[in-house]
């Protein structure tokens, strides 16, 4: 009787040895599940900006198309349909008039100075930003009006450069 006592702790070791490295493994499997479900999450996210960026050009179309005159009933009803799809795949607009000027998400591209001015705000919308929650796709356009610099002359008229707009496209994770 002696001999299965040592035996009993041998086959003890064994199956905790055994149960442990079961452990270990379903560990890394659940970890791996996690980060290929997180992974397909971010190609989705990016395959999906890629599409609504590709299709800027078109909402700028049609946004020019609304300025210059009344539009048909069936273009209206397309570009309704377009912009309630893309709406739906989380696109958002912004920038407005006089709301405060933010170089993350503007793209100033004249400054004009006012004495009654006390920051800088935007006074035109040239085109507006779009976003997808909180990863910028393009910064608005827009003029700006702001308080004469201090020993500078009032009508003096800059780019957006002097003011921080530029170029924008990397820029995708700053908030509106």
């Amino acid at each position: 009787m002696d001999r299965s006592r040592p035996q009993s702790t041998e086959l003890r070791r064994l199956l905790d040895e055994r149960t442990a490295d079961l452990q270990r493994v379903k560990a890394e499997y659940d970890n791996y599940r996690k980060q290929v479900r997180r992974d397909r999450l971010a190609v989705r996210e990016i395959a999906t900006e890629n599409v609504l960026r590709a299709l800027l050009p078109v909402l700028d179309a049609v946004e020019g198309a609304r300025r210059q005159e009344a539009m048909t009933p069936g273009l209206k009803a397309v570009a309704d349909v377009l912009e309630t799809q893309l709406g739906s795949l989380g696109l958002r607009t912004f920038g407005e008039e006089d709301e405060p000027f933010d170089p993350q998400w503007h793209e100033a591209v004249t400054h004009a100075v006012s004495p009654d001015a006390d920051r800088l705000t935007c006074t035109e919308i040239l085109s507006p930003g779009y976003r997808v929650g909180d990863r910028l796709l393009r910064a608005a356009r827009v003029t700006v009006t702001g308080p004469p610099p201090p020993g500078g002359s009032e009508g003096e008229q800059r780019t957006g450069e002097a003011l921080g707009g530029g170029d924008h496209r990397d820029r995708g994770d700053r908030r509106p």
